[in-house]
C-alpha cells in the first residue's frame, strides 16, 4: 500500500506493513473440522496454510473491487478512491482532512488521471512498479513460516473489520527462528520482529498481524540504515462479502536513520472501506470514469440542501 525516492529504498525491507499495499487478498477457503483447532492443527501447520491461500490470493488478479482509503498522518487526513483495473491501481483523491477537494485541486486529479490513462509508457512503467512492490511483499509473506517461531495464544471471535463477522480466529504469538537464514535484505527485518497472528480456522486467511521491533534492525547490511527498536505495525484483513478478502486497515510507526545520518519517520494509520466488485475485465480508462463518476455523486451530496456524505464514512 511505497513512494518513488527515498522512502522507496525502505520499501523493501517493511514491505510486510505495505502488505495491505500490495496485497488483493482473495478467498480461497480450505474447510476444517469443528473442535479444538489446538488439536486439529499445530500452530505452524495453520500458518503454513494460511500463507499458502494469502500468496495464492495475491496472484489471482481476476476478482477487482473498487474501494475507499482513508489515510491520517501528522500532516493530516487524505481520503482516495480506488479501483482495480487489468492495467494499473486506478487512484483518486476526493478530500484533504475530510473537507473536498477545491475546484482546481480537482481539476489536477482529473488531468493527472487523463495524462496516465492516455500515456501507454507511464501506464506500464506504473505497472511494472507494482508488480516490483508485490514481488517483494510476497517475498515476505513466503518467508513467514520459516522466519519466525509460533504459539498457540488463544482464540478471538472476528468481526465486521477484522476477518469475518463471528468466524472463530485462532491466535498465534510469533518471535524469530533463531535458525533462519535471511536470503536477502529484503526479509532481514524479520529478525527484529516478535508479535502475534490471527488466523480465521476455518477459511485458513490471516485476519491481522501485529509486529514490533524488539530490536535496532540494520537494512541494507547497515549501509543505507536502520529501523529503531519500538517500530510497529498492524494490518487487518476481512471477508468483504463477495467470497473475497481485502485489506482492511494499516497502522505503521517506525523511526530510524536512512544513509546512517538522514532521519527517518513513518506514522500512519490507514482505514480501507465500501469495497464493491467492478468487472473482471475493467480497463484503466474505465477505472478512472468510475472514480470521476463516484466523485461527482459525492460532490452532488455535498450541495447545499443535500443529504451529506462523511468523507469518513463507508
Amino acid at each position: 500500500m511505497m513512494r518513488q525516492g527515498t522512502t522507496q529504498r525502505v520499501a523493501t525491507v517493511v514491505s510486510l506493513v505495505a502488505w495491505l499495499a500490495g496485497m488483493n487478498a482473495r478467498s480461497l477457503a480450505a474447510g476444517m473440522q469443528s473442535g479444538s483447532v489446538q488439536d486439529a492443527a499445530s500452530p505452524i501447520e495453520l500458518v503454513r496454510a494460511a500463507v499458502a491461500n494469502e500468496v495464492a490470493a495475491a496472484n489471482d488478479i481476476s476478482t477487482k473491487h473498487m474501494f475507499r482509503s482513508r489515510k491520517q498522518t501528522s500532516q493530516g487526513s487524505q481520503t482516495r478512491l480506488y479501483v482495480e483495473t487489468r492495467e494499473a491501481m486506478a487512484g483518486m483523491t476526493i478530500a484533504y482532512n475530510d473537507q473536498p477537494l477545491t475546484p482546481e485541486q480537482m481539476q489536477g486529479e482529473n488531468s493527472r488521471l487523463a495524462g496516465l490513462a492516455d500515456n501507454r509508457d507511464l501506464l506500464k512503467r506504473k505497472h511494472s512498479q507494482e508488480q516490483e512492490n508485490d514481488e517483494h511483499t510476497l517475498r515476505i509473506v513466503k518467508a513467514l513460516p520459516a522466519a519466525f517461531l509460533y504459539d498457540y495464544d488463544g482464540e478471538e471471535t472476528g468481526v465486521a473489520d477484522v476477518g469475518k463477522d463471528g468466524a472463530r480466529l485462532v491466535r498465534l504469538k510469533f518471535r524469530p527462528n533463531p535458525a533462519y537464514a535471511p536470503p536477502s535484505h529484503v526479509e532481514q527485518v524479520l529478525a527484529g520482529m516478535q508479535g502475534f497472528l490471527l488466523i480465521d480456522a476455518a477459511a485458513r486467511r490471516i485476519a491481522r498481524i501485529d509486529g514490533t521491533l524488539f530490536k535496532e534492525v540494520g537494512f541494507g547490511w547497515g549501509i543505507l540504515g536502520h529501523l529503531d527498536k519500538g517500530g510497529h505495525f498492524l494490518v487487518e484483513q476481512r471477508d468483504v462479502g463477495d467470497g473475497s478478502w481485502d485489506v482492511s486497515r494499516m497502522s505503521l510507526s517506525f523511526a530510524g536513520k536512512i544513509l546512517l545520518f538522514k532521519s527517518l519517520s513513518i506514522k500512519s494509520e490507514e482505514v480501507f472501506s465500501d469495497f464493491r466488485r467492478v468487472p473482471d475485465s475493467t480497463t484503466f480508462a474505465q477505472g478512472v470514469e468510475m472514480l470521476e463518476a463516484e466523485e461527482a455523486k459525492l460532490a452532488e451530496n455535498h450541495k447545499p440542501g443535500a443529504a451529506a456524505t462523511d468523507p469518513k464514512s463507508h
